[in-house]
């Protein structure tokens, strides 16, 4: 049976480019009956952050990648969090020390650096000299005694070059000369990523591994421990890398770094008040401002904010809280490297398992278009079933903490109907919220007073629409579009001319709801309430 797996580490929340290694790992065995893995690579006890690998479950559900073992739900190879699994790897680390296949080191961090340093100046490769002798278990001893790092290095004694069959690239050829020994134990007690993943991918029975491109490098590594434990050697595949539309590859710093540019363009920051808000100290925002870290994403997204500023969509919670629906991502990610082969691009997730065959995984990278993901997304957003769509948008409302939270599900369902065309879940709420606020919470656009409420005679013409509102026995979207267009009609002038001034009395802006159901759905007193206030705030008395 076909085993793939998706095995991040929690250093930061579930990016698109990871999105899609597990997409295709998913896809893969979906299509071929296999079985699909979740395993937490958190070794990295010092990158981790408390947040990440619940977020990266929480994304992986909101996209529709079910796995079948993984460290929530269990499975016949657990644990499946690294973490939870160093007695596995000390019994191959002591096989392979006991069969001189690795062997133990006591260098500091400085020695290390100063033999970097003399490989840079002689312009050789810094390859690590094996002693002539292993070092013994009173070795380890007694460099423990005197405050030495131990670690264990694996023995490369291959001469031969070592050969990678990748189902994308066809066959890769390394030098082993040019590999050197590496370290797979660090001096924490944890195993290094090299040899973890050789291990769990064993153990676990993982027939095919698909990564990313930088992997590569990786792979000879692998498949160097896999000979020497006896193990097999899966098929690996991978992928190209996928391309920002701004430049360079899509990269996770993309916001800290776009934060990072705000705070600097913004004159007169308090960064004591700006560090509250993010949830930090005055010295990690200090710390991350001079690029020297960057604290949890939530923290970033908070200060992004209280700022205003907008940050780009990188990780899979940023396009779900930008109003994107998971069938989306789904479909949008799945076209990056790869395609149907007759030229289908809106597809569901069920058409994109059928499809699905690694020889149409390109060697290209591709780019991430974010037009056309907004395209895609308009599109998914009119064909998905209504009952689907309203339970994603009363997901968003809910994370972004919507005041539209509040609609029941008829009057959820009366929105969406009156959004036919939106793009995004984000421009549904924008539109609507307007009926959810306070009267006195209405907030003007400046633009949209000045171009339609000073300008020429929109506030005479907003004082006649209040009238008349105030005069009718109901109102409905009907009795609503009978007035307007009445009062456009007397005043000759086209219908938006008096809709728009009503608009931003009710809405602050011209962007809403159709604005005879606007009025209705806010309802006659309100309606009136807000024409009066609009009228006081912005009337020829407001100055005096």
């Amino acid at each position: 049976m076909i085993v793939t797996r998706f095995a991040p580490s929690p250093t930061g929340y579930l990016h698109v480019g990871g999105a899609r290694t597990a997409l295709f790992n998913w896809l893969l065995a979906r299509r071929l009956g296999g079985r699909f893995l979740l395993r937490i690579e958190d070794t990295d006890v010092k990158r981790n952050t408390p947040t990440a690998a619940a977020q990266v479950m929480a994304d992986l559900r909101w996209l529709g990648l079910d796995w079948d073992e993984g460290p929530d739900i269990g499975g016949p190879s657990g644990p499946y969090s690294q973490s939870e699994r160093r007695p596995i790897y000390d019994r191959y680390i002591r096989r392979l020390l006991d069969e001189k296949k690795a062997y133990y080191c006591f260098d500091t961090s400085e020695e290390l650096g100063a033999l970097r340093d003399e490989a840079q100046t002689e312009k050789r490769h810094n390859l690590y000299q094996r002693p002539s002798q292993f070092p013994t278990e009173a070795d380890v001893q007694k460099a423990r005694a005197e405050g030495r790092p131990v670690t264990v290095r694996f023995a490369v004694t291959q001469t031969e070059p070592i050969v990678v069959e990748d189902e994308i690239r066809g066959q890769v050829t390394f030098n082993p000369a040019d590999i050197g020994d590496f370290i797979i134990l660090k001096s924490d007690g944890f195993p290094t990523y090299h040899f973890a993943v050789v291990v769990d991918d064993e153990l676990m029975g993982v027939t095919h591994i698909l990564r990313g491109q930088e992997h590569l490098m990786n792979t000879p590594n692998h498949q160097l421990l896999q000979k020497a434990l006896g193990f097999r050697i899966p098929k690996y595949a991978h992928m190209s890398v996928t391309v920002s539309d701004s430049g360079g590859k899509l990269s996770k710093r993309e916001r800290p770094k776009a934060l990072r540019t705000a705070v600097e363009a913004k004159v007169g920051v308090d960064h004591a008040v700006l560090a509250k808000a993010g949830g930090i100290s005055v010295e990690e925002l200090d710390s991350f401002l001079r690029g020297d870290s960057a604290p949890d994403m939530p923290a970033i997204d908070a200060m992004a904010e209280f700022l205003g500023v907008h940050l780009p969509e990188i990780n899979v919670v940023d396009f779900f809280r930008s109003g994107y629906l998971p069938e989306t991502m789904v479909n949008f990610l799945a076209l990056l490297g790869w395609n149907p082969g007759d030229g289908r691009e809106i597809m569901t997730r069920q058409e994109l398992i059928e499809a699905f065959d690694l020889l149409r995984v390109t060697k290209a990278n591709s780019l991430f278009d974010r037009n056309k993901l907004l395209a895609f997304n308009t599109e998914h957003i009119k064909r998905t079933p209504a009952e689907t769509l309203a339970g994603h948008f009363r997901a968003y409302l809910k994370a972004v903490d919507s005041p539209v939270a509040g609609a029941d599900d008829a009057l959820l369902a009366r929105i969406i109907r009156l959004n036919e065309g939106a793009r995004t879940l984000e421009q549904i709420e924008q539109k609507s919220r307007f009926a959810f606020i306070p009267n006195e919470a209405v907030c003007y656009d400046p633009e949209s007073v000045r171009k339609v409420l000073l300008k020429g005679d929109g506030l005479a013409i907003l004082r006649a629409v209040g009238q008349g509102l105030a005069a009718l026995k109901e109102l409905t979207p009907e009795t609503v579009e009978t007035l307007l267009r009445g009062l456009a009609e007397e005043k000759q002038v086209g219908l938006g001319k008096v809709a728009q001034p009503l608009r931003v009395a009710l809405c602050g802006n011209t962007v809403s709801l159709p604005i005879f159901d606007a009025a209705q759905m806010l309802g006659l007193n309100n309606t009136l309430k807000r024409i009066e206030r609009t009228l006081k705030e912005f009337g020829p008395s407001r100055g005096s």
